[in-house]
């Protein structure tokens, strides 16, 4: 008798689970209904605040005190000049650090101490990289709140992040593929660069792609630099002061809602969304050539 009773409780028990695996699907399923839907009803409302304002005129004027007159020219700029510098100081290190903990640097306690800390500082709110950027690059290099000083904050906030995708893309690549390379009389740098890194390349280009994205998106640690709100002059070099599209959507929500300037920040939402939207579209496509070559 005591085999059936066994058999019974186990049947009891996965039938528990499968129905608690059921009421999980059903609970993560509305949630995520619940979230779509919240997203898409703010998408909708800013759509509709701020279509009307997308015009011509109000990607090439300049800031104005009239929300009529107001336009997005100089951060458009601004943000190119500070993503542009931003991911030339930081993917050659991100990239190369990867590329040393993972195939060069020695297994020790040290390594095990790197990678702990990168994951921390993947972590790391992004005003505290505001706060290390004022105090070391604004006071202690005297760059002041320039573009140079706003890159290299952001390039510091973006490259535990990429080094942490790139490990993981370079860490996926079959060891047999090495191992193939070095029995061939290749060297290991030689293996690296011409067998590991091509393919890892698709999921490098994720992590960079998102790292690009959330410092396109950066505010709080630009507003602690002291970046500008309203520049009327186009940036020509890395030591001017500077704004960009994020802190002036930040300059145009806090002004009165009377005055109209909420119209344009939602405008001006429209096309950060674009511009984050399309960086995403053009790394897919580079993930995919590179996965089919």
């Amino acid at each position: 008798m005591a085999a059936p009773v066994i058999i019974l409780r186990a049947t009891g028990r996965v039938a528990r689970r499968q129905a608690l695996s059921r009421g999980s699907r059903w609970v993560l399923l509305a949630a995520s209904l619940v979230g779509v839907g919240v997203l898409a009803y703010l998408a909708y409302d800013t759509i509709d605040t701020g279509a009307s304002r997308l015009t011509w005129d109000f990607l090439t004027s300049y800031p104005s005190r009239f929300a009529e007159r107001a336009g997005l020219r100089s951060s458009i700029i601004g943000t190119v000049w500070v993503l542009g510098a931003t991911i030339v100081l930081a993917l050659p290190v991100a990239i190369g650090t990867a590329i040393w903990i993972e195939e060069f640097a020695p297994k020790n306690p040290l390594l095990t101490v790197v990678k702990l800390n990168l994951a921390n500082l993947a972590g790391v709110p992004s005003i505290i990289y505001g706060i290390l950027g004022l105090a070391v690059f604004v006071r202690f290099a005297s760059l002041g709140p320039s573009i140079l000083a706003g890159a290299l904050t952001l390039a510091a906030m973006i490259i535990p992040m990429t080094v942490i995708a790139a490990q993981e893309a370079i860490r996926q690549v079959p060891q047999s593929l090495r191992d193939g390379s070095l029995a061939l009389g290749a060297t290991h740098w030689q293996t690296v660069r011409h067998h590991v890194l091509p393919q890892a390349l698709p999921g490098i280009m994720t992590g960079i792609i998102l790292a690009v994205s959330r410092a396109a998106g950066e505010t709080a640690a630009l507003i602690m630099l002291g970046a500008f709100t309203f520049i009327a002059w186009d940036n020509t070099n890395l030591f001017e002061d500077f704004t960009t599209v994020p802190i002036q959507i930040y300059n145009w929500t806090v002004r009165p809602r009377q005055q109209g300037f909420q119209v344009n920040a939602s405008a001006a939402i429209i096309v950060l969304m674009a511009a984050v939207l399309t960086l995403n579209l053009i790394a897919a496509v580079i993930r995919e050539r590179f996965r089919h070559e």
